[in-house]
């Protein structure tokens, strides 16, 4: 496995993916929540010469050490993408969070069936991710699977018209991405001039998100990897590469050898002490005999786990809210998407895959 010159390939794929990809950054996420299914062709008005453009091209080949006159040239045919704009966009009318509806468009029958399918097509290689990093076959399946529907929904978006328009139209009505997304695009051109990408024919989420594990650039350049060392890292064709990059990016962010990502657990009666262990939100911060003082109630597994744990709690809608005790590697699952519903969605498709091979 090394890090070789990177070959991602492009394609007109029918979808894109919900924010953040977190490393997917904080970015790019993926959920399938308000999938993209637009073509180019909806792209409006190229970005030509605007001053600001022209400024950010300077910034960048500064920055980049790159040919001012390719950056000038490339970003003038970035077109700004109205639906980006408002894909962008919280939703306009927010909805009460509900774990089971969440989990249910994620580990139901024919995705799972995809799972099964693309194991044992990749069984060698998810292999060797779990011997090299530590992270367990299924765990990479789920991600994959929620990220893209193994490969099925990879984007249908101009990466460099998403991210010319997060970076120079940023919308107004949330706080404002713009630096977050000025740094992704220069780091797209700066892969695009070394790997001898055409920067017009890449696609992707509206976030900007490449392949099927739905890297932004900079995770593309911090986190893939060749791991069939064939010389490039394919994240669209490649799943070699897929399973070893997910797998890197885990490792990369905490993930522990042999870990649990969670244990279950009934939460304190007493609201003031359930509040208290909610405080942190996902982030692991009281020992197992922190929380039992505090009212909580582990099972035996949890009693004896060592390190920190997270109360994470996943509300129902208008039904009592479900509860597990998150560790590290949970916590390490939400470097991916900082959400606790899209961990847990991760780890429950992928033991419905595991059980369906």
């Amino acid at each position: 496995m090394q890090r070789r010159r990177l070959a991602v390939a492009t394609v007109a794929a029918a979808g894109s993916l919900a924010l953040p990809l977190g490393v997917r950054a904080a970015a790019a996420g993926g959920s399938g929540r308000r999938n993209g299914h637009h073509r180019s062709a909806d792209a409006g008005r190229a970005y030509g010469r605007r001053p600001d453009v022209l400024q950010a091209a300077q910034d960048f080949a500064q920055q980049l050490g790159l040919d001012l006159g390719w950056i000038e040239a490339t970003l003038a045919q970035a077109r700004h993408v109205a639906a980006v704009a408002q894909l962008i966009m919280p939703p306009a009318t927010a909805s009460a969070k509900n774990w089971a509806a969440y989990r249910a468009r994620f580990v139901e029958t024919r995705r799972v069936d995809a799972g099964a399918q693309w194991w044992r097509d990749n069984a060698s290689w998810l292999d060797s991710a779990q011997e090299r990093f530590g992270v367990p076959a299924e765990i990479v399946v789920g991600i994959v699977g929620v990220e893209t529907f193994y490969g099925r929904i990879t984007g249908g978006f101009r990466v460099l018209d998403a991210l010319a328009t997060l970076t120079f139209d940023f919308p107004r009505g949330r706080s404002d991405r713009s630096p977050f997304f000025r740094s992704e695009l220069a780091e797209f051109l700066r892969l695009a001039q070394r790997e001898g990408w055409d920067p017009q024919a890449l696609k992707g989420s509206f976030a900007g998100a490449i392949g099927l594990p739905q890297f932004m650039p900079s995770s593309i350049t911090n986190y893939a990897i060749d791991f069939d060392d064939d010389g490039r890292i394919d994240l669209l064709t490649s799943s070699a590469d897929v399973a070893g990059s997910v797998a890197h990016f885990l490792a990369e962010h905490g993930w522990r050898r042999a870990m649990p990502t969670h244990y279950d657990v009934q939460p304190p009666d007493d609201i003031v002490e359930r509040a208290t262990l909610l405080v942190p939100d996902i982030v692991p911060s009281f020992t197992p005999a922190q929380m039992a003082a505090r009212g909580a109630r582990l099972d035996d597994a949890a009693q004896q786990h060592e390190g920190a744990l997270a109360l994470i709690e996943l509300r129902n809608a208008d039904d009592p809210p479900s509860y597990v005790a998150g560790t590290q590697n949970f916590y390490a699952l939400t470097r991916y998407n900082a959400s606790s519903y899209y961990a847990m969605a991760v780890i429950e498709l992928g033991r419905a895959v595991a059980a369906a091979r």
